[in-house]
């Protein structure tokens, strides 16, 4: 899975589940504040990554997300994504 997929997976989320505005879901976007997601939602969003992607962000590293760009990057360091 490339960087770009990833994106639009994660966008597709946001949107579909967390119904975030589609142009509201860039990079740079904080999750909290632009994005408006709480704690809750944090926890939601984690399952939806694990599955997504197999992988599990501890509490701990999800905690010091703080843009959609940070969730990449994330998810790219516990190892990686297959093809």
């Amino acid at each position: 899975m490339t960087d770009e997929e990833l994106f639009n997976s994660l966008r597709t989320i946001l949107v579909d589940v967390f119904e975030v505005p589609f142009e509201d879901v860039r990079r740079e976007a904080a999750l909290y504040e632009d994005l408006e997601i709480d704690s809750i939602d944090a926890i939601d969003l984690a399952g939806a990554l694990q599955k997504l992607t197999g992988r599990r962000l501890s509490p701990e590293e999800f905690k010091r997300i703080r843009t959609i760009d940070d969730v990449l990057v994330s998810v790219r360091a516990t190892a990686p994504l297959p093809p």
